[in-house]
């Protein structure tokens, strides 16, 4: 009776575990195989384990396609031609003949070159540009002031000229003379002071808090562009740095910088804009802005061979001083009778009013000019 009992009772007890078992393992089993195919789902999510494992790739924004449109209807505003009165027909007084009206003089602006590849900054916004260098004080406003103070200044411009030319939102820009001209030939013997990676790191790092693009200007002194630009490659390659190059600082025939005005052939300038734009292709980058000071007939030679290119837009920027009246001379025997692309326009806080009487320009006098500039640089 007793080894009856035992039995029942081990009967009973094995069924009582033998189904709590078997449940078990099924859910084992399930969990399992959920996990090796997709386990994502049991949370909602529609992720492979493996896809989960894998690190993410940061999302490259989508620059959107050129707005042709809107392209050639802000190329025309920036050309600011005047509305001509209609000429009319006159009679000889001898003949009584009807003399028909001269034809009006073609416009030169705006100029007719190739579109831009997508994400172009311009005609789209007008770049308000600070000048200097952070060793010196008296090369410009980027180094005379503190950092905060001349951040703060240059937003203020901003804001003005946003203000005075709402269709085209102005933005900021640190333009830095990454190559200086010297008195003395220094250890290459070419009158040029290259600024250490240092230096350029800390004005990346200023543009940086309030998100402002970034020039390097060469000064070549006795080098060249050939020379000078591969040295700052690495920077180039970055979406934000953009290009200045300086013809007074160019000395083709061997003279000290500084004792006579330099000069930049559409050779050099189509290699510097050639150059950019096999980083542009090689990068995937955004087309470049490439500035090109002038202020004289002789410092730029053969204008019309310059070449702009759907990767580089061309800013012929007049880098005068003094006067109102006399700026705008300048402007018009230099950049405006030679038209490349792009017009630039300099204002110097101090050197504008070295003549007593004259005040610096504000942005509604400077969007007067035909052409109106498209860059405002500062120093």
């Amino acid at each position: 009776m007793k080894s009856e009992f035992i039995n029942k009772t081990k009967k009973i007890a094995k069924h009582r575990y033998f189904i709590p078992s078997c449940c078990v393992l099924v859910l084992l089993f399930v969990f399992l195989t959920l996990s090796f195919f997709d386990i994502g789902f049991i949370f909602g999510e529609n992720i492979s384990y493996e896809k989960k494992n894998e690190i993410q790739e940061p999302t490259v924004p989508t620059i959107p396609p050129l707005d042709t449109v809107l392209y050639d209807s802000l190329l025309t505003k920036l050309a600011n031609n005047p509305i001509l009165p209609v000429a009319e027909p006159k009679i000889d007084s001898v003949t009584g003949q009807i003399i028909p009206p001269p034809e009006p003089k073609p416009n030169l602006w705006p100029v007719k070159t190739v579109y831009p590849n997508a994400g172009a900054i311009l005609p789209f916004n007008r770049v308000i540009a600070y000048y200097g260098n952070l060793y010196s004080t008296k090369m410009g406003a980027l180094g005379e002031y503190p950092e905060d103070i001349m951040l703060s200044k240059l937003q203020e411009e901003v804001k003005k000229w946003t203000l005075a030319d709402p269709e085209i939102p102005a933005i900021p820009a640190l333009h830095y003379i990454a190559v200086t001209a010297q008195g003395s030939p220094g250890e290459s013997g070419k009158y040029r002071f290259r600024m250490p990676d240092k230096e350029i790191d800390k004005v990346l790092a200023m543009a940086e808090k309030i998100n402002a693009i970034v020039f390097l200007d060469i000064q070549v002194g006795l080098s060249n562009l050939q020379s000078e630009l591969p040295m700052f490659e690495k920077y180039f390659k970055m979406p934000q740095v953009h290009l200045g190059i300086d013809a007074e600082f160019s000395m083709k025939t061997g003279a000290k910088p500084g004792t006579v005005v330099g000069t930049f052939d559409a050779v050099d300038i189509n290699f510097a804009a050639n150059y950019l734009a096999k980083l542009v292709k090689e990068n995937n980058l955004t087309p470049k802005i490439l500035v090109v000071h002038r202020y004289t007939q002789r410092m730029i030679t053969n204008y019309k061979n310059i070449k702009p290119l759907p990767e580089v837009q061309i800013v012929m920027h007049m880098d005068g001083w003094g006067g109102e009246a006399k700026k705008k001379n300048t402007y018009n025997q230099f950049i405006v009778k030679e038209p490349v692309q792009f017009t630039g326009f300099k204002l110097f806080y101090k050197n504008d009013i070295k003549t007593p009487g004259t005040v610096v320009m504000q942005p509604a006098d400077v969007l007067e000019v035909n052409p109106k500039p498209i860059y405002i640089q500062y120093q």
